[in-house]
């Protein structure tokens, strides 16, 4: 559904600005090690329930998502037209986080402005019900069990083309190449099937935020690497075209009062194993 003639009109709905919705990236990531938040910071108790919430939790054969971490602003595309931009859907059932939503059409518009444009999205949301059945119909070796797969929790989504296969349509290559600027990342690459333990799906994709997906890019992180590195490394400093962004590990099982900064913006997601991670974005 092509609608970019009416964008003006919804990005001006949304909040959004034309800065924020085309942002000019340059390809130098930097990683350094950030010993401390800062001299503006406050103590906040965090329940030991933030460990399971958030765009960075881990679902795979391990560590089940859990009913209650469904993200709570699921919606249907198809009766959400407005939400619909740059893209089409293969059929009028498919649900998704409204966020990632926005955050996908952001990146579309952009593949758009490079002359990539034929995007799909296949598949979305599934509840535990839908997942269940879908393992009972095709079996171990092409779905999940219920709550063990990243569809449960709403910020996943297999993408097509409608051009043809993503691994050889300009859209697939797109994303590979692109989709970390826009704090997605291509959740089982080709090489990392030994970790995932997930065959390689050029098609689906997930939503784990900025900077968490440059890190990722820049390391040729899986996610289960990437979260094992913030355990290891307990805090991260990224410069990424002239920001800086702080990323900090926090063991829920060693301490449930965590540090947060007091005069700018941050967000705090679990992992799903055994703590929460702290991002803090530039002023």
């Amino acid at each position: 559904m092509k609608k970019w003639g009416i964008l003006l009109c919804v990005i001006i709905g949304l909040g959004l600005a034309i800065p924020q919705l085309l942002p000019i990236f340059q390809e130098k990531v930097d990683i350094r090690n950030s010993p401390q938040i800062g001299d503006n910071f406050k103590e906040i108790e965090v329940p030991l329930e933030q460990m399971h919430y958030g765009h960075l939790v881990l679902v795979n054969h391990e560590y089940p998502a859990h009913q209650e971490q469904i993200s709570s602003d699921i919606v249907s595309l198809s009766q959400n037209s407005q939400l619909v931009m740059g893209f089409e859907l293969l059929d009028q059932s498919i649900q998704l986080s409204e966020f990632v939503t926005k955050e996908f059409s952001r990146m579309v518009y952009a593949a758009e402005k490079e002359g990539v444009q034929h995007f799909m999205i296949n598949s979305g949301y599934r509840d535990f019900a839908e997942q269940a059945s879908l393992y009972d119909e095709m079996g171990e070796d092409y779905a999940l069990p219920a709550g063990y797969s990243e569809h449960n929790l709403g910020i996943s989504l297999d993408v097509g083309s409608t051009e043809g296969k993503m691994e050889n349509s300009s859209e697939g290559k797109w994303i590979e190449k692109n989709a970390w600027k826009y704090g997605f990342i291509l959740r089982y690459p080709q090489d990392k099937t030994a970790i995932t333990g997930i065959q390689y799906e050029p098609w689906h994709i997930r939503y784990v935020g900025f900077p968490h997906s440059a890190i990722m890019h820049e390391k040729n992180f899986a996610l289960e690497e990437y979260l094992a590195f913030l355990r290891s490394e307990e805090s991260l400093s990224v410069q990424y075209n002239g920001q800086t962004y702080q990323v900090f590990y926090f063991s829920t099982s060693e301490e449930r009062t965590i540090q947060v900064p007091t005069n700018q913006k941050y967000e705090i997601s679990g992992n799903n194993t055994d703590g929460v991670i702290v991002t803090i974005y530039p002023n």
